[in-house]
């Protein structure tokens, strides 16, 4: 067992948060997080962080965090639910709600189940606000172990919030639209287009007319790592295009293992001819699936581009597959590159860079 972190952190409004990757998850609601699960203490429902709910409204609370290689004893706690929790990027992160408030807990990218649980949380809501001196009334322990995705539990209820809770995430309705799904509509929002469009300028050596690669918003990874290729390939022509996004995207699956999982590697054969099964086409239902399967290879890996964050290989190489299918062949390609290269790190992505160069200069 390693403790990664013991402390306290500052929590408002009743919360404080857990979160993946280096900025913050955008677009959600209290209810997005808890929707669909029996918990209300620890939402899970929007990928990529964690909402944590306390007894104290206002004030610092002790937070344990530890990481055990299997699942470790119930604590002795009045109340303990438990999340399943992927992990596709790091740094991880606890916040409390400001994005420069943070401790990195470095647990690595995976799979994993977490047990949140809380002692004293009546007495702190009656508590309202600490502080000055005032003693810690209520303290929280986080537990993480590597395991597939299984239903969020309530393993023990003891106070009256978790009770109260525990019924309004019970009554919330099912989610109709996935993290997935409401990233695509941040993503059409008119301003977030003219931000990414001015990421892309900022990320790349100079200013660049309007063109292919301004209006693809993955193709700044290729563009980073090597802007001459990335112009090259918008040049191609649209078969050549799609064949070196089938290359990539199969080279990528290999690469990590992924053929070797049954309902990955039963769709590699007719990549590009058939229509892939509904799973594949919403990036939170594909990970859910590849966190939900048993034995599923782990490959941490750095990210290769400035912000050298850690990566699940895994996790980044999956959404290929439907990169691959998208009806316009130069956002394919692009698209699959982009995963392919978060897929690689830092480790393997200029073998990426070879492939594609030698295979895009030779003649289909």
């Amino acid at each position: 067992m390693q403790t990664l972190f013991r402390g306290e952190k500052d929590v408002g409004y009743s919360q404080f948060y857990l979160g993946t990757g280096i900025e913050p998850v955008e677009g959600w609601t209290m209810d997005d997080c808890f929707a669909g699960q029996r918990n209300g203490l620890c939402g899970a429902a929007e990928r990529g962080q964690l909402v944590l709910i306390t007894g104290l409204h206002t004030g610092n609370v002790p937070v344990t965090v530890e990481l055990h290689e299997t699942a470790p004893p119930v604590p002795d706690a009045p109340d303990v639910v438990e999340v399943s929790f992927p992990i596709t990027r790091g740094p991880v992160g606890l916040f409390s709600g400001f994005v420069d408030d943070h401790a990195d807990l470095g647990l690595p990218p995976g799979f994993y189940r977490v047990r949140y649980s809380a002692d004293g949380m009546d007495a702190a809501r009656a508590m309202d606000c600490r502080i000055d001196d005032a003693s810690a009334l209520d303290d929280y322990l986080l537990q993480f172990w590597p395991a597939p995705a299984e239903p969020d539990r309530v393993v023990r209820t003891g106070s009256e919030i978790a009770r109260h809770r525990h019924d309004n995430a019970a009554g919330l309705p099912s989610p109709t639209r996935t993290p997935s799904q409401r990233a695509d509509d941040r993503a059409r929002d008119p301003e977030h287009a003219r931000q990414r469009a001015i990421e892309l300028d900022l990320r790349r050596t100079g200013q660049r007319a309007p063109g292919p690669l301004g209006s693809i918003g993955f193709a700044y990874t290729l563009a980073l790592v090597d802007d001459d290729l990335a112009d090259h390939l918008t040049t191609l022509p649209p078969d050549r295009q799609r064949g070196l996004a089938l290359r990539t995207a199969h080279r990528t699956i290999a690469g990590t293992g992924l053929d070797r999982v049954a309902w990955i590697g039963d769709v590699l054969p007719r990549l590009g001819q058939a229509p892939l099964p509904p799973v594949f086409l919403d990036e939170s239902t594909a990970l859910a699936a590849l966190a939900a399967t048993p034995k599923v290879p782990c490959t941490v890996v750095t990210s290769p581009d400035e912000r050298r964050a850690p990566t699940l290989a895994q996790a980044m190489a999956l959404p290929a597959l439907a990169a691959v299918t998208h009806p316009d062949a130069t956002v394919a390609l692009l698209e699959t590159v982009h995963h392919a290269l978060a897929a690689a790190g830092e480790e393997g992505y200029r073998d990426v860079l070879a492939d594609l160069r030698s295979a895009s200069a030779d003649p289909a």
